[in-house]
């Protein structure tokens, strides 16, 4: 049983680094393969030792990083000038095959501009794309994609995604033959502007993806598709509408549930009925967005994370490695360019 090697910034994220290694040390007691470089502060890590038993320790190396990528770094600044931080580190690792995938929760722009500079894409991929999962009815979820790692695409740019979300689709939730679908404001063929029209061309070509036409927006949370494709500017303005409707509810149902006495003693005979529901709708568990089509696996989690999101972005990294993702988008794709 070989250990899954994942490297793990801890420097990126808002809250500090103890809720990077809070989200560690869970990593490191829930699976029991995986073995963690972590890239920071050393004066970061001394509690954290602390915490672990001597077995669970030695499945953990640290690296000392002098600098950190901020918020406020400039992309194109991050890749010149913060080559010695613990975000470099983390790739340079991937990179050199010590690590078999990153997590970072540091400044996005950064991270995607590192990452596709040293790994580089897969053979016949153009661009990375930004995925992740949500919820959507009876406790399923779906793949969204691209979340704004190319804001601009073109027809391919889509294609290659679809079939990027499939594989990913496929290896990491085990669904076969997953339904791929294309967002678009309509679901007749006549809908939709050139760009989504050619690519729904491309993909009703190609035998290998199992494409099932257009959805609309409300049909990511509630349709049959496994896998929704966009570009990256429409993908993260239904993923950023999505996260804001998420919390505008929340905020709602608790303010209901505390307005009278009645609403009170209602809301402890449904408290059942509402962990069930929270705990399906939870966000922290669809944590970790993956920078698919690199030459290596990358896992972005939100910068204001909890320690328990932040856990869900390293078991994500975790399943993309122990399943090769990357070699199988590479077999994919090859086998779908000798199709074409």
């Amino acid at each position: 049983m070989s250990d899954v090697k994942i490297a793990l910034d801890i420097m990126g994220g808002d809250h500090g680094p103890h809720v990077l290694l809070s989200a560690a040390e869970k990593s490191l007691k829930q699976l029991p393969k995986l073995h963690l470089t972590i890239c920071g502060h050393l004066s970061e890590y001394a509690h954290f030792k602390n915490g672990l038993d001597a077995k669970t320790l030695s499945r953990v190396d640290f690296v000392d990083c002098d600098e950190v990528v901020t918020m406020n770094d400039k992309p194109t600044t991050a890749l010149r000038k913060k080559k010695q931080s613990s975000m470099r580190k983390v790739i340079d690792l991937v990179q050199s095959g010590d690590a078999q995938a990153c997590v970072s929760s540091g400044n996005t722009g950064a991270l995607m501009a590192m990452a596709f500079y040293v790994l580089k894409t897969l053979p016949g991929i153009s661009r990375p794309a930004l995925i992740s999962w949500l919820p959507k009815g009876q406790g399923k979820k779906v793949l969204l994609l691209d979340l704004g790692a190319s804001v601009n695409c073109d027809a391919e740019g889509l294609f290659q995604y679809a079939v990027m979300g499939s594989v990913l689709a496929e290896q990491c939730s085990h669904i076969h033959s997953p339904k791929v679908a294309l967002l678009n404001v309509g679901e007749e063929d006549i809908k939709g502007n050139t760009l989504v029209k050619h690519a729904d061309q491309l993909l009703r070509d190609c035998p290998s993806v199992n494409y099932i036409g257009y959805v609309e927006g409300d049909q990511i949370f509630s349709g049959d598709a496994d896998v929704v494709v966009t570009d990256g500017f429409t993908g993260n303005i239904a993923l950023k509408s999505s996260e804001g409707i998420a919390k505008l509810v929340i905020s709602e149902i608790k303010q209901a549930t505390t307005e009278t006495l009645f609403a009170r003693i209602l809301s402890k005979l449904a408290l059942p009925l509402l962990k069930k529901l929270y705990q399906r709708m939870n966000p922290d568990q669809y944590n970790g967005a993956s920078l698919i089509g690199l030459r290596g696996i990358v896992v972005k989690s939100h910068g204001n994370a909890s320690a328990e999101a932040c856990y869900y972005a390293i078991k994500q990294a975790y399943e993309e490695a122990e399943n090769a993702v990357p070699d199988k988008i590479k077999t994919k794709i090859e086998s779908v360019l000798m199709e074409h």
